[in-house]
């Protein structure tokens, strides 16, 4: 598997995640139409230690029991980067069973994609869902919006799985601590090497959080 974490841009139609995963989160990006440059997101190493089995979909039912309430630890802002990029991250609370999550990726002044990507809950479970923009929010993906299903989650890890042809074949948020995580996204083709994009993310604190942090220490 070929990793890109040296800032390489993938040659194959890449999806970000977020994380989960998020999601998975964090983050990637395909390519437009006509243009052979393509941006992606997603994070960093996984936690040192091994993560507490997955709650798998049992033998019987496809079905993973899971709540949008499991990923309400992604609320807020969230920053990493990727080779010379800077990725950021801002999702919402969970509301009305689904999770609203926005992505911008800047290299040298430039935002070379936006990301609009959603957690919803379904009866079966969470679906990933996630687009591309332009600046002027021409969107990338000429169909319709890429879908992954969560197909295992403990309390370390959230994994997502490409039902279809479409790219990223995976996306998988590992959680490092209450402020990092980390995004991976597979590209697997069906010819040639797989691929993994990853971005680790940090929380970014509010002034007021920062504030009230100083003052406390003071006390």
């Amino acid at each position: 598997m070929v990793s890109l974490r040296s800032g390489h841009w993938p040659q194959s139609a890449v999806g970000i995640l977020l994380l989960l995963t998020g999601l998975h989160g964090a983050a990637v990006a395909q390519q437009p139409a006509g243009s052979n440059t393509q941006a992606a997101s997603s994070p960093a190493p996984p936690p040192a230690a091994a993560p507490a089995p997955a709650r798998a979909a049992s033998p019987d039912s496809a079905q993973l029991k899971a709540s949008i309430a499991d990923f309400s630890w992604l609320e807020g802002r969230w920053q990493g980067t990727w080779g010379p990029r800077v990725a950021e991250q801002t999702w919402l609370a969970p509301k009305a069973g689904t999770m609203l999550g926005t992505f911008r990726l800047v290299e040298n002044e430039k935002v070379l994609v936006l990301e609009l990507f959603t957690l919803v809950q379904k009866p079966e479970g969470i679906d990933f869902y996630f687009r591309h923009f332009t600046p002027e929010l021409v969107p990338w993906e000429k169909t319709d919006a890429t879908i992954l299903k969560l197909a295992s989650l403990d309390a370390k890890r959230a994994d997502f799985e490409n039902p279809n042809n479409g790219q990223p074949k995976h996306a998988i948020l590992l959680r490092v601590d209450a402020d990092t995580y980390t995004s991976r996204a597979e590209i697997v083709p069906e010819q040639g090497d797989s691929q993994t994009i990853e971005i680790t993310y940090h929380r970014v604190k509010s002034l007021e959080a920062k504030a009230n942090a100083g003052n406390g220490g003071r006390r």
